[in-house]
């Protein structure tokens, strides 16, 4: 009951002032706990972000593959795959998740984010093989790329609307940059 107390602020946290904001003493503020009830539950930051990682990452990787599982072809699961993952921008979970990503993390927090979007990659391998990409695994990591700039451009808060974003972000999975 506690960790998920503080898990959930320390998603409010990140999220409304990235990793600087993500401390004991504030997690504590916000719990209502003592300080030294926070380490009684994670023994460092990088705990706290592992394990965000470990319990929101799947939750929206079942959003995306729920997506994808509901088009019939490959090219609606590309569409599916990139437009999920930018409707997750808004979500308070994805804006801890990446607010942690920008932060000082140490090497495990850092793998533990870099093998979870290892399997949103692999979800959108087969559809790019059956789009003819010669190299889909290549393709799927460039795709994630193009996703990922969506991301920070609509958590920017960037002149462009969201949707603009997101349609753009989708024009060039699906068709390259010929327009």
């Amino acid at each position: 009951m506690q960790r998920g107390a503080l898990l959930d602020a320390a998603r409010s946290l990140l999220s409304e002032g990235g990793t600087e904001a993500l401390t004991f003493p504030a997690l504590a503020e916000r719990t209502g706990l003592a300080r030294s009830s926070v380490y009684e539950y994670f023994r460092s930051r990088a705990a706290v972000v592992e394990e965000l990682c470990a319990v929101d990452f799947p939750v929206w990787a079942a959003e995306i593959e729920a997506a994808m599982e509901r088009a019939d072809s490959p090219e609606a699961k590309v569409e599916a795959y990139v437009r999920s993952q930018l409707s997750l921008v808004g979500d308070r979970r994805h804006r801890a998740v990446v607010a942690i990503s920008a932060g000082e993390l140490d090497a495990g927090a850092r793998e533990k984010i870099r093998a979870a979007h290892g399997g949103l990659i692999a979800m959108i391998v087969d559809a790019l093989a059956a789009l003819g990409q010669e190299q889909p695994r290549l393709a799927a990591m460039l795709l994630q790329g193009v996703v990922d700039a969506a991301v920070r451009r609509i958590e920017l808060g960037a002149a462009e609307d969201p949707e603009v974003i997101t349609e753009t972000a989708l024009a060039i999975a699906l068709r390259g940059v010929r327009g």
